[in-house]
């Protein structure tokens, strides 16, 4: 299922490896909110949380040790610069695993094109998606999890974050940190509604233009 780009390739069709066969339609396109992808998929804010309470640590025993609230200040600064440090480390990661990453809806299928140092091309037709879960954020971005059928397996580290977080028996393929989510979601829906609706269709018409045997 993964297909993966050189890295000369120019894609004829943003996000996709190349030109949608006839008939197939994108009906949205999008990448991860990078401020969101960070908070989620890289727990910055767990990080920021733990250099902060290592600060406020370090900082309440050198005030109780020298009875000196400069002191204790002093003392947290190289806590707080690291944190800053770890903290502008993984939004950059964010933002370039955001520019990097493209989602594709269309008709007939999902495409993620992911991957930074690695570029690699996941096609998930809907005749293929079992289901797919909605993980919806008060801000209003989301994660789509899709659960695929079938015997194809992903590599977690390889798609990784663009995975069902810690679902890795099977991978699970995800659309993480969406705007938007609930109405890409909905769109998703309906598009893979349409198109399974259409294969049974052909499917049965084709069953009847076989000959009697």
């Amino acid at each position: 299922m993964p297909e993966t780009l050189d890295d000369f390739h120019v894609e004829p069709v943003r996000g996709l490896p190349e030109r949608p066969p006839e008939g197939e339609r994108i009906l949205w396109q999008g990448a991860p909110n990078a401020w969101a992808l960070a908070r989620e998929a890289l727990s910055l804010c767990w990080v920021a949380g733990y250099f902060g309470l290592l600060a406020a640590w370090r900082g309440g025993v050198i005030w109780e040790r020298s009875n000196s609230a400069a002191l204790g200040l002093k003392a947290t600064v190289p806590y707080l610069v690291m944190g800053l440090v770890a903290c502008a480390v993984l939004a950059l990661i964010a933002l370039v695993l955001a520019r990097t990453t493209v989602y594709t809806i269309t008709n007939r299928r999902v495409a993620m094109r992911i991957g930074a140092a690695l570029t690699v091309t996941l096609n998930v037709p809907y005749t293929m998606l079992a289901s797919a879960d909605l993980s919806l954020r008060r801000d209003g971005t989301g994660t789509i999890a899709l659960d695929l059928m079938g015997s194809t397996r992903l590599s977690y580290l390889i798609c990784w974050p663009h995975v069902r977080p810690w679902r890795m028996s099977p991978t699970q393929p995800a659309l993480r940190a969406i705007p938007d989510a609930k109405a890409i979601a909905d769109l998703m829906a309906r598009a893979a509604r349409t198109r399974v609706e259409e294969r049974a269709q052909t499917v049965e018409i084709r069953a009847l233009e076989m000959p009697a045997e």
